[in-house]
């Protein structure tokens, strides 16, 4: 097969029919062999409904409905885990995404070799100040941690390898990361490619303050998880040691000057090194547990369900 078309979505029902069409046709002009996954996100609407019918009419689509509302991240964890074309196209389903572009992104990946190609909306339809502006300082900030030089890391319009997505773990809400998660997998060919953006023509957007700080949490997150996630003893270990050896040093000075050099002088209790030296060596203490646990949850830690499916076509 030769795409995979996933297509997280949240109340759409509006917009899945047209949506439906332009994809199909798009592809038949192509004589791609094609599925179309579409991930009901727990909508509250008719999505699901209209889905159903539309697998009646279309052998190539599939359908997965979540018990309730988990999130973009893991619509797209199940669509990864069930795709099975050579080169793998997400999109939302609000029709801002243009289909039109998906012949040249296939070609990306499928002739010229690429891993992953993220779109990059150089000209947006959005509210400069609730959307835009935000969004330049999130991929500012992205590029800036990452390494990627990327415009739009958050674009629902990318085109993988197979082998990418099936070696990813996108979770949470690290669905905005997917390029940095690639190349932390090892892939390094990531590219971005200008892609249309359409005004929305049906309901409204899903995005709020609180995804745009919950983004920047979430950079951190990814930072720390590319460096320290698979060895935690070497962050909070390396610090729980530092500070353990100054509070240490701090002791033994103590030690030293009221056994030897002044015994006469103040209690050791009345000093403010003695509470430097104590707070060091149990913060460090902790920080150490810290990394030794996180080494045992590694270690033991067993994949559980991130989500439930209530029905699939």
């Amino acid at each position: 097969m030769d795409i995979s078309i996933i297509i997280p979505l949240l109340n759409e029902d509006e917009s899945l029919k047209e949506l439906h069409t332009w994809i199909s046709s798009v592809m038949k002009a192509h004589d791609y062999t094609y599925e179309i996954l579409f991930i009901d996100d727990g909508s509250t609407d008719d999505s699901w409904k209209v889905i159903n019918t539309l697998s009646q009419d279309c052998k190539n689509i599939r359908g997965f409905k979540f018990l309730r509302n988990y999130g973009k991240s893991q619509a797209l964890h199940l669509g990864f885990s069930k795709a099975k074309g050579d080169v793998v196209i997400t999109m939302d389903a609000d029709l801002q995404d243009n289909p039109e572009e998906i012949p040249e992104l296939y070609d990306l990946i499928a002739k010229q070799n690429f891993d992953l190609i993220s779109g990059w909306k150089k000209k947006r339809y959005d509210s400069v100040f609730t959307k835009n502006l935000p969004s330049k300082l999130f991929n500012w900030c992205a590029r800036k941690t990452s390494g990627l030089k990327l415009h739009d890391f958050n674009c629902g319009l990318k085109a993988y390898k197979n082998d990418v997505v099936k070696n990813i773990d996108v979770y949470g809400e690290m669905h905005r990361y997917i390029p940095v998660l690639a190349k932390n997998a090892g892939f390094r060919k990531i590219d971005e490619k200008v892609v249309q953006h359409q005004a929305r023509k049906y309901g409204k957007t899903k995005f709020g303050m609180d995804r745009f700080i919950n983004g920047f949490l979430d950079l951190l997150t990814i930072s720390f998880l590319s460096k320290f996630g698979k060895q935690p003893m070497h962050l909070f270990g390396a610090l729980g040691s530092l500070l353990f050896f100054i509070g240490f040093l701090f002791a033994f000075y103590l030690g030293v000057d009221k056994l030897i050099l002044n015994p006469a002088g103040r209690l050791i209790t009345q000093r403010p090194q003695f509470y430097i030296s104590l707070v060091s060596m149990i913060i460090g203490s902790q920080l150490f547990i810290a990394g030794f646990l996180g080494e045992l949850v590694l270690r033991n830690n067993k994949n559980q369900d991130r989500y439930k499916v209530e029905e699939e076509l």
